[in-house]
């Protein structure tokens, strides 16, 4: 009896310190500060890519004439993907959380003013971002505020980048 207690506390514990160890999967630093020898380097090599982008919201997303694909860039081993979204309502993003999007000095993702043309051949435009990428094929955190001015968590990820020709 005693025996199966040790074995249950050891296997709360090693939980716990488990899951402390997953907390901050995202690899950006809480205050948004560019330390640079604290993020780590890119899996592939430097290039041009496309890739899935995916996130956890049906309001949030790729721009249909881009099929779920952004443009990701690896320089120096740092890995960036721009995505065109569905229209201009998403005004700023930010790498992290909602809560630290707040704080004073992070630094907000300001878009770009992205041309699409749809496969019927109509145009319009829409906010683009340049977003860092942590990780490819895990989530990560990324907060948007819309035109109203409320902040929103979200999780987002990267994967299957190919290599652009």
């Amino acid at each position: 009896m005693r025996a199966k207690r040790i074995i249950t506390v050891l296997l709360a514990l090693v939980m716990v310190l488990l899951l402390a160890a997953c907390g901050n999967t995202n690899n950006v630093p809480a205050n948004n500060a560019d330390n640079s020898s604290d993020t780590p380097k890119a899996p592939i090599a430097d290039g041009v890519y496309t890739a899935d982008f995916k996130t956890d919201s049906s309001m949030f997303h790729v721009n249909e004439a881009y099929k779920g694909k952004g443009t990701l860039t690896v320089k120096d081993g740092n890995m960036t993907i721009h995505v065109t979204l569905t229209s201009k309502s998403i005004v700023n993003l930010f790498p992290g959380t909602a809560a630290d999007a707040q704080k004073a000095g992070a630094k907000l993702l300001q878009p770009t003013v992205d041309k699409v043309k749809y496969s019927d051949g109509t145009e319009e435009e829409a906010y683009g971002f340049d977003i860092p990428v942590p990780c490819l094929n895990d989530e990560f955190d990324c907060a948007l505020v819309g035109t109203k001015g409320k902040w929103y968590d979200h999780k987002v990820s990267v994967s299957n980048p190919e290599l652009q020709k």
